[in-house]
């Protein structure tokens, strides 16, 4: 048995044996296998798919190629959130210390900027002095005296995961299926986790656009983690335009802190509290998911949740002098407002193009190695079903590292389209499913 052999018979649309991936994983991992195969590999998994036993033994083989982490002397549930990611969503920085605050214990393994979409450990790292980079016993201890710990995937952790990973950002092969639910569910289960709640997203910012691939695979990950006694919740959510109004690693940081202090965009409160909800029911703690978003709300605007997230920021090394007066972070060396071309109501934004010219900005990666402005993004001040009035402010983009060019400008003016009339605004909750089948919003 070779690597070319496999990489062929997948090629071919064959299914792979649980001890044909355990080589290539095993091999791949000695270096034995460089990265160019893996990448054909990759592309295969792509176009052919992979059926339900090789997705299982992908993501066990992913999980157990490093440390799997054991929180079962705790006294409350470990539940975690996963985002399949989208453009504004800094969801994670607000839920982890809502949970804590709520008696529930959140491991919180992220990662970075996928694509165009943002990344949690960006947006963590724009806070001056935050470490992500934790050793695994920083990790433990910090989850059990303060309830949370946000951190990226050490060493330890899933290492097939995270070369698989950052080969498929370079390689166009995010969105396959069962690459996501191995990468998602492997990192997940070697936290240690009672139980996932997953934020899958859906529209023209998020990896599928459609709601039947969201769907798929919602379901499928509830499948997967089946296999491993694992509940899952998946909740499918609206990114057909960017959520909130921040776009970019410390602009979204700000308005997380919004949402903390019992402020903050609409749309933003309703994703973090029914997904808090859903934590929260995963976890035994609920039955009800009125109930579950009436506590979390409560622990909002009571500043618990406030105090969590300065709690944890401290514990991690960031400097609580910028969170409490943004005004003394650096600004950035650019800085532009867009005024509005044109008079009506917004009728649609391009989620993805925003998210690109944000990266475009210095907000996201081009490369694997590449340093992230942390000031760098965009403000929408318009969003969907909004009245704008010619010359009205529309956006504010800045960046420490680019100046803004003119056709970035067009690009920006072509990402917002119009209508004479108010549109019927999309549904930021789509739908919700477990185990048991799919349901809708009370």
């Amino acid at each position: 048995m070779t690597f070319l052999d496999l990489l062929q018979k997948k090629r071919d649309g064959q299914a792979l044996a649980g001890a044909e991936i355990e080589f290539i994983i095993s091999d791949y991992l000695k270096d034995r296998i460089p990265d160019y195969q893996m990448s054909a590999l990759l592309m295969a998994i792509y176009f052919q798919g992979m059926n339900d036993n090789e997705t299982v033994t992908l993501t066990r083989l992913m999980r157990d190629s490093g440390v799997v982490m054991d929180f079962s002397h705790l006294d409350g549930p470990k539940v975690d959130k996963h985002s399949t990611g989208g453009v504004g969503d800094k969801v994670s920085l607000i839920l982890a210390p809502l949970m804590a605050a709520a008696g529930i214990y959140v491991p919180m393994i992220s990662g970075r900027g996928l694509g165009h979409t943002g990344g949690t450990l960006d947006k963590l790292e724009a806070i001056p002095g935050f470490r992500t980079q934790l050793s695994l016993r920083e990790f433990r201890e910090l989850t059990e005296k303060i309830g949370a710990c946000l951190i990226g995937q050490t060493a330890e952790i899933c290492p097939a995961d995270r070369r698989l990973y950052a080969l498929r950002d370079v390689t166009g092969t995010v969105p396959a299926m069962p690459l996501i639910c191995a990468s998602i569910l492997s990192k997940k289960l070697a936290e240690g986790l009672n139980a996932l709640v997953l934020d899958v997203k859906v529209g023209r910012g998020a990896i599928f656009e459609e709601a039947a691939q969201a769907e798929e695979l919602a379901l499928r990950l509830i499948q997967t983690g089946l296999a491993f006694n694992l509940k899952i919740i998946a909740v499918l959510t609206d990114m057909s335009q960017p959520l909130g109004h921040a776009i970019g690693n410390w602009l979204e940081v700000l308005e997380a802190i919004e949402v903390l202090q019992g402020r903050g965009p609409d749309d933003v409160v309703q994703v973090t509290l029914a997904l808090g909800a859903a934590m929260l029911k995963a976890a035994g703690k609920v039955n009800d998911w009125r109930k579950g978003r009436e506590q979390l709300s409560l622990l909002l605007h009571n500043g618990a949740a406030w105090e969590k997230f300065l709690q944890i920021v401290r514990a991690q090394g960031g400097e609580i002098a910028v969170l409490e007066q943004p005004k003394k972070y650096s600004p950035p060396q650019h800085r532009e407002q867009v005024l509005s071309e044109q008079a009506g109501f917004v009728a649609g934004i391009d989620a993805r193009t925003l998210g690109r010219l944000s990266m475009n900005l210095g907000a996201g990666r081009m490369q694997l190695k590449q340093a992230v402005d942390p000031l760098a993004g965009i403000t929408l001040h318009k969003k969907i079903g909004d009245r704008v009035e010619r010359g009205e402010l529309l956006a504010t983009w800045q960046s420490s590292t680019v100046a803004i060019t003119p056709d970035w400008r067009a690009t920006l003016h072509d990402c917002i389209r119009f209508a004479i009339v108010s549109p019927k605004l999309p549904p930021t909750l789509i739908a919700r499913f477990d185990e048991t089948g799919k349901y809708g919003w009370e």
